[in-house]
């Protein structure tokens, strides 16, 4: 009876891709610390619509953003510091959901796209952005605040969050688990957000939950990955990917204008 009713409820194909796409998405995850949901929904959105793809990287998104979030033992010593900005994104993201729903959010996207890109360029020719303890204060709660209603409004996790945690000094592990918090605050207060606006269904809830394993096993498989790069090597790699997803959030905006 349950095969019977998975034959009846789930399109395979549709699922197939999904399951390849989030798997792909893991690996990348693993290697740099993010990025699952972006390169997901790039992916999804070749096949299906932007709202779906929102909804489609829910679970698996917060499932490996928690496991990166509880992983490194600078937990405390992160929230600590950082503890107003994760506030403001977390908050922000109900006020982006709100415009989600009212506005063509294409531009927005195109601007977010070039920015992680423009940054990620800058950095790998040796420019980089560095932000003082005495600015971090107020820094953060700015970027904090802008990040969230980005999220809210085109799903992307990344922009400007990334920038600040990179630009404050924290090291390769603290680094990762940094944007691992950050990423499990996004996708929490998102999936909040869009469950509220009714965008969530059973049929799609269930393929987000079905994701999960390959974007563990990706990501585990990046992990593995990462350990045999060094300091330099990761930041490049790090950059590199950076300026990857930015293109790939700005193509992404460019198709939704046309």
């Amino acid at each position: 009876m349950i095969d019977a009713l998975l034959h009846t409820v789930l399109d395979w194909p549709l699922l197939l891709l999904i399951l390849l796409t989030f798997l792909l998405a893991g690996i990348v995850k693993g290697v740099i610390g993010m990025g699952l949901p972006t390169v997901a929904v790039g992916l999804v959105v070749l096949f299906h619509d932007l709202h779906t793809a929102l909804v489609l990287f829910l679970a698996p998104t917060f499932v490996t953003n928690i496991w990166q979030a509880l992983r490194g033992g600078y937990g405390r010593w992160l929230l600590r510091r950082l503890w107003l900005f994760y506030l403001l994104v977390f908050s922000m993201v109900f006020v982006g959901a709100q415009a989600l729903v009212q506005f063509n959010m294409g531009l927005l996207t195109v601007i977010l796209g070039g920015s992680l890109a423009f940054y990620a360029l800058l950095s790998l020719r040796g420019l980089h952005l560095s932000i003082s303890k005495p600015h971090e204060w107020w820094v953060g709660p700015v970027l904090g605040t802008a990040n969230g209603i980005s999220i809210g409004m085109t799903g992307a996790l990344a922009v400007p969050g990334i920038m600040f945690l990179q630009s404050i000094g924290l090291k390769r592990d603290q680094l990762v688990q940094a944007l691992g918090i950050l990423f499990a605050t996004s996708t929490l207060a998102l999936s909040l957000a869009l469950g509220n606006l009714e965008f969530l269904d059973e049929q799609l809830g269930l393929y987000s939950l079905l994701a999960i394993v390959p974007a563990l096993i990706g990501m585990e498989l990046g992990a593995k990955i990462r350990k045999g790069l060094g300091e330099a090597n990761f930041r490049r790699i790090f950059f590199l990917a950076n300026l990857g997803l930015g293109m790939l959030i700005l193509v992404r905006g460019l198709v939704s204008l046309i």
